[in-house]
């Protein structure tokens, strides 16, 4: 399916039939992508009387209860209930699935004290203010181990408080990055990036979202995409992601 759509005065053409899916799978096994010491995924069969829900063990269907931690088990999307004393919720913040996204791929900065940071310079020689309102970042080097990585009590990368900032003032109202966390592993509770992106707690950015643990291939090259946001619709802070990226041509 081909469709049209006008961005900044320009049409562009964009393929439907042609995703880019960049979120990772959500399984079961310490095989997986996990942080901050988050149980792995289960899924189990529910057992009642009879009643067996798995067709592996002769039931008629498969009928699974799940448990998962939507921030330490894969890619998720999150809003600013994440840190508030309010009940904001993931299903009620997110209201606009599609948008323009940019995106950059760069090397975290290592300072002194060995952590590896994005600095303000640098996401300010690659976003202009006012270019887009969804901004992916795609850290390196970068390969498929990610896809199973274990960052818990690694000290992962992690965004400055003043890049988040200069984010935020070029228009950013939807944040997608390959880390754990826009902020540091252990602050102390500070969650300084966080509360920059969505302006907490003196002016609440109730519609701005960050989206953690994607992975974007090698194959998908730098520049712009019709972004399609996709949660599930849970009123809780944080909902599994599955953002989806497809190619954008200009049209004479």
């Amino acid at each position: 399916m081909l469709v049209h759509l006008s961005f900044k005065g320009k049409t562009y053409g964009c393929d439907l039939s042609a995703p880019l899916d960049i979120s990772m799978p959500l399984r079961e096994g310490m095989d997986t992508v996990n942080c901050f010491y988050a149980p792995p995924m289960q899924a189990e069969p529910v057992i009642a009387g009879d009643f067996k829900g798995s067709v592996a063990l002769g039931g008629p269907v498969n009928f699974l209860n799940v448990r998962f931690n939507p921030h330490g088990n894969g890619t998720h999307t999150e809003c600013v209930g994440h840190i508030a004393k309010e009940p904001y919720t993931i299903n009620q913040s997110l209201r606009s699935f599609h948008h323009v996204a940019k995106l950059v791929s760069l090397y975290p900065t290592r300072l002194d004290n060995g952590d590896r940071v994005i600095l303000r310079d640098q996401l300010a020689e690659l976003l202009e203010p006012g270019e887009v309102e969804a901004f992916i970042i795609r850290t390196l080097p970068n390969d498929a181990l990610k896809l199973k990585t274990n960052y818990s009590g690694a000290n992962p990368p992690y965004l400055h408080h003043e890049a988040t900032e200069y984010l935020v003032a070029a228009g950013v109202q939807h944040l997608l990055l390959d880390l754990p966390s826009v902020d540091r592993e252990e602050d102390g509770g500070l969650l300084l990036s966080h509360r920059a992106f969505w302006q907490y707690p003196e002016h609440p950015r109730t519609s701005a979202t960050i989206t953690e643990l994607i992975f974007v291939e090698n194959t998908i090259k730098d520049g712009f995409y019709l972004l399609n946001l996709q949660i599930a619709p849970f009123e809780i802070d944080a909902s599994p992601g599955k953002p989806v990226l497809y190619a954008l041509e200009a049209v004479d």
